[in-house]
């Protein structure tokens, strides 16, 4: 990105110093998509969950730190054992889970989850997402999950937003959002989510015309008036304004209640 802000509670990130942002580190971690790149291979789990609870000052001695390793394991499903082992000795989905453990090591208040199963096996896929709507329930935790399964982000979400080409163009709450769709991109996504009766399929499954806009070159006005089934003129010539058009519900749409 060329322009814009990233803040967490009113505080812009990227102008902050070392010493505001060493706290912060601490109140927002990340689970990365690859848990094979995402972990030192040269470290065993416990130096890898120990690093940050000693950085941060979270435990007393060493004898402390081990203990909330071991809590830590228990909490993402692991064996009190795999804390001397090595990356490279576990599956994709047992490194997803040290992943998850090492962001939870330091108790945060924001955790993002950027693409966090898709690298593993569709039937891992599911007990890495149980684990997390489980740990959000139990320690109370936001968290910002980046994904493009639909059906992942309705099991694990309260709130959505919809993105294209880099811009929101639509949120609100994750049972409204797929009930009534407003955006017509919004609209062809949910259309496009497989099923897997094909007598069921669904007769309104919406067809997109062309190809995606560069994001480095994005196109006037709406950027999604060139696949757009509904594009009008003031589509192509003026960026939609971002409004409430129900009670917490936000679209970037010019005929976001008129569409059929």
């Amino acid at each position: 990105p060329t322009a814009g802000s990233i803040r967490y509670e009113g505080t812009e990130i990227a102008q902050a110093g070392a010493a505001e942002l060493r706290p912060m580190r601490r109140r927002m971690q990340m689970i990365f998509q690859d848990p094979y790149a995402s972990l030192n291979p040269r470290m065993t789990v416990a130096q890898i969950l120990r690093e940050p609870i000693l950085f941060h000052g979270l435990a007393r001695d060493g004898a402390e730190a081990d203990r909330q390793v071991g809590e830590l394991l228990d909490r993402v499903g692991l064996a009190a054992r795999s804390a001397t082992k090595f990356p490279h000795e576990f599956s994709g989905g047992q490194r997803q889970r040290i992943g998850i453990a090492r962001a939870l090591a330091v108790r945060p208040e924001l955790i993002i989850a950027d693409e966090p199963i898709a690298a593993l096996d569709v039937n891992i896929q599911a007990q890495i997402i149980n684990l997390l709507v489980d740990l959000q329930a139990e320690m109370r935790l936001t968290c910002l999950f980046i994904a493009h399964d639909l059906a992942v982000v309705r099991h694990i979400s309260d709130r959505i937003l919809v993105m294209y080409l880099g811009v929101i163009v639509e949120s609100g709450a994750s049972f409204e959002l797929f009930n009534r769709p407003l955006h017509p991109y919004t609209r062809s996504l949910i259309s496009a989510i497989p099923v897997h009766d094909l007598r069921t399929a669904r007769p309104d499954r919406i067809a997109l015309r062309g190809e995606p806009a560069s994001s480095m070159n994005p196109p006037s006005g709406c950027r999604f008036h060139t696949r757009c089934p509904h594009a009008q003129p003031i589509c192509r010539d003026t960026v939609p304004a971002w409004r409430e058009v129900l009670p917490a519900r936000h679209v970037a749409c010019h005929f976001a209640l008129e569409l059929p």
